[in-house]
């Protein structure tokens, strides 16, 4: 978890954008979703959510992360 990660350059957030709007058929869609997850990806997910648990332990943590977030995200203020 102590990875530090770099703010994407503009060229990369331009085409990590046009990647995720990009539609996908059913058929690429199933065919991803056949592919099973390895060891290492539960294992790194199953840490990512013990860490989130003990860092927001309540919903109303869980929310109000949530809440803070979304506006961070989306540039908001106030």
């Amino acid at each position: 978890m102590s990875d530090i990660i770099e703010p994407a350059s503009p060229e990369t957030r331009a085409r990590l954008k046009a990647q995720a709007e990009q539609p996908v058929s059913l058929d690429e869609w199933q065919r991803r979703l056949a592919i099973p997850l390895s060891a290492e990806e539960i294992e790194h997910t199953q840490a990512l959510v013990r860490w989130f648990c003990r860092r927001y332990p309540t919903v109303g943590d869980r929310f109000a992360y949530v809440r803070r977030t979304y506006t961070r995200w989306t540039g908001r203020a106030g």
